[in-house]
């Protein structure tokens, strides 16, 4: 990319890397003979959505809003799973939805009655817990003691009440192959059963098909083995990461240079907590173009730096980063691997503006889809 071209901040979308995600995953949807289709809860940068559908089969929504943008930006209903529906949105939900996923026995009770009357064919199911995961970080397991996603075993009876027709699980995080087979094993011994008499399985987000140690050649004869025991079933897969995964960065800009008490620090024109927000919640550290880890075995503080952003939290910082040369105002800092859960959550946090977005094109040049201001702030306000 020619960053000369792209504002600052900015998050830019590769849309050859993009595609060549989706040529993967279309292949393991192909020869697998399931459905993939795109979580918006981890990519929903819509003006690329032409390009999805493209491959995939449709999109997953976790909101009223996402199903709706799944409609209107993708020209078809989406797979919706929500953890408790609104009373007041349930019948707009139902518009935008061909398939329905229900958290509880207790809210498929409250709104089957609507479901039965509604007009247009809507295929409904529950999402289940096996009680097993690999997600090693609880504030993305949703398997662990008291989760309030998914039923357990003991909860659902022999027989899957009237009207459902699909089960639903969701306990990987960044996984591979290997985890989903121990997961399906989980998921056959609790609920086999039930299994024979569904329509279809939804295996949830969190595979991380698009990684470069991923072996899509196990995914395809993993699923091909499981649909051997359960021909009647359609599969399904939603995930959000593969799509976006190592598709985009963030470009960014140094505002100050400073040092604190023997640590040089970058100010940057980004935040951390703002527009990286997993980089903070998951923990993580993000790769920065140009630079390496510190080696305390070989230092070099003159170009070791701090990297933080311009926020008053003070804690609004990435980490230590070792660059070519000593940085100066008005040098470019580029973080890699910011498509997937960036956009979809950014904040304003202090009034800081939110980066704009756009596209580095197959064809070499730069394509800005939204730039932010004053009004992006004051509108989430009043």
């Amino acid at each position: 990319m020619d960053f000369s071209q792209i504002p600052s901040p900015c998050y830019v979308i590769d849309q050859g890397g993009l595609r060549r995600n989706l040529e993967l995953l279309q292949r393991v949807q192909n020869e697998a003979g399931v459905d993939i289709i795109l979580a918006l809860k981890g990519y929903s940068l819509y003006p690329t959505f032409g390009m999805v559908k493209q491959y995939l089969a449709g999109a997953t929504a976790s909101s009223l809003h996402e199903a709706r943008l799944v409609v209107e930006e993708m020209g078809q209903k989406a797979h919706t799973y929500c953890p408790a529906y609104l009373e007041q949105e349930f019948d707009e939900v139902m518009g935008y939805s061909s398939h329905l996923t229900f958290n509880s026995l207790s809210q498929w009770e409250r709104y089957r009655e609507r479901v039965r009357r509604y007009s247009e064919p809507l295929s409904c199911g529950i999402r289940i817990n096996p009680q097993y995961s690999e997600v090693e970080t609880d504030l993305y397991n949703p398997a662990i003691p008291g989760s309030r996603l998914g039923m357990v075993r003991d909860q659902l009876g022999d027989t899957l009440p009237e009207g459902m027709e699909g089960l639903h699980f969701h306990t990987l995080c960044e996984n591979n192959s290997h985890t989903l087979a121990r997961t399906l094993e989980a998921v056959e011994k609790r609920f086999g059963d039930l299994l024979q008499q569904a329509k279809w399985l939804n295996m949830g987000g969190g595979h991380l098909i698009t990684h470069q140690d991923y072996e899509p050649d196990h995914l395809i004869g993993l699923l091909k083995e499981f649909k051997s025991r359960y021909p009647h079933l359609k599969i399904i897969m939603e995930p959000g990461s593969a799509i976006g995964w190592q598709t985009g960065v963030l470009r960014s800009s140094v505002l100050d240079v400073l040092d604190s008490q023997g640590v040089n620090v970058a100010l940057l024109d980004v935040s951390v907590s703002n527009h990286m927000p997993d980089c903070l919640e998951m923990p993580y550290k993000p790769e920065v173009l140009g630079t390496k880890e510190p080696n305390p075995e070989k230092p070099a503080p003159e170009r070791t730096y701090r990297l933080g952003g311009l926020t008053c939290l003070a804690g609004d910082f990435v980490g230590d980063y070792v660059f070519e040369r000593p940085l100066q105002v008005g040098d470019t800092v580029v973080f890699d691997d910011m498509a997937h859960y960036t956009m979809v959550k950014t904040t304003t946090f202090n009034g800081v503006n939110l980066p704009s977005i756009g596209m580095w094109t197959e064809a070499g040049n730069f394509q800005l889809f939204k730039s932010f201001g004053y009004e992006s702030f004051k509108d989430r306000l009043g």
